[in-house]
């Protein structure tokens, strides 16, 4: 099992966007049975789960974000995606992706998500 990989954080201006990628390369056992999720951390607060989805594509979202972020998954490159349109400056954290329900050996480093002016 390889950890998966986060990229495409940054720091963004209220209202911009940023896309998200998740590459889960060598790890397509999880990646194809599971249905896969967006988490996110920020500091001194709990993680949170921002969206999943199915592996049919079928989509879910916390409240604080429905309408402004879209899950998408590509299930021939084993890689899941975050578009994140509207940012605000509380979604500023950590994000990371994982299966639901969480496997606690297959969290990556994560990456981060400033939104600042």
């Amino acid at each position: 099992q390889v950890q998966p990989v986060e990229s495409g954080g940054g720091l963004v201006q209220p209202g911009g966007s940023l896309r998200l990628s998740c590459i889960c390369a060598g790890s397509s056992s999880i990646f194809i049975f599971n249905v896969m999720c967006w988490y996110r951390q920020a500091p001194g607060k709990q993680r949170e789960l921002v969206a999943r989805i199915t592996k049919g594509g079928s989509t879910d979202y916390a409240t604080s974000v429905r309408g402004r972020f879209t899950i998408s998954r590509d299930n021939t490159e084993n890689t899941v995606y975050l578009q994140m349109n509207s940012l605000k400056p509380e979604d500023t954290a950590v994000y990371y992706c994982n299966a639901d329900p969480v496997i606690n050996s297959f969290w990556g480093q994560g990456t981060q998500v400033t939104v600042s002016s």
